[in-house]
């Protein structure tokens, strides 16, 4: 079972698809996030949400929020991913899966990595958690939690 509605998020530290290395610690205080993890850049599913976290994206930033994306993928596959589709949206590295089990995000039907999204306040509460192989309502779902907040 992953972190909890009220659970406060871990602190961590990746690197994203530049290089650039991202602490959450940064933006707890600052700015709702949008955290999404997703098992795989350039799948079907993963392309298709990627996408609508894109197409939605300014309506994301208009609110305050940031949309972080984070696979077990490398920075070069993220960066590869984000300039394929055009994606404005930070991608983090997860290669040795330590952000992965500090949000105890599991694996869906026992083998593909897991689809969870997380919705955080400017505090570092976790105001929404959606878990699902839907691909398609993850983005949908957090843009209506980030209206929520306001």
């Amino acid at each position: 079972m992953g972190l909890k509605v009220g659970d406060r998020i871990p602190p961590f530290t990746l690197k994203d698809q530049f290089g650039k290395v991202f602490n959450s610690e940064d933006h707890v205080g600052k700015k709702p996030l949008v955290i999404y993890f997703y098992p795989k850049d350039n799948t079907p599913g993963c392309t298709k949400e990627a996408c609508q976290f894109k197409d939605s994206y300014e309506e994301f930033t208009d609110l305050g929020a940031e949309v972080v994306g984070i696979s077990a993928d490398s920075e070069k596959s993220h960066r590869d991913f984000a300039l394929k589709y055009d994606l404005p949206f930070i991608l983090l590295a997860d290669t040795q899966k330590k952000v992965k089990r500090l949000f105890k995000v599991e694996n869906s039907l026992m083998v593909l990595p897991g689809r969870e999204t997380y919705v955080v306040d400017n505090e570092g509460t976790v105001v929404m958690v959606f878990n699902s192989v839907n691909a398609a309502e993850h983005m949908r779902r957090a843009l209506r939690a980030i209206k929520a907040l306001k």
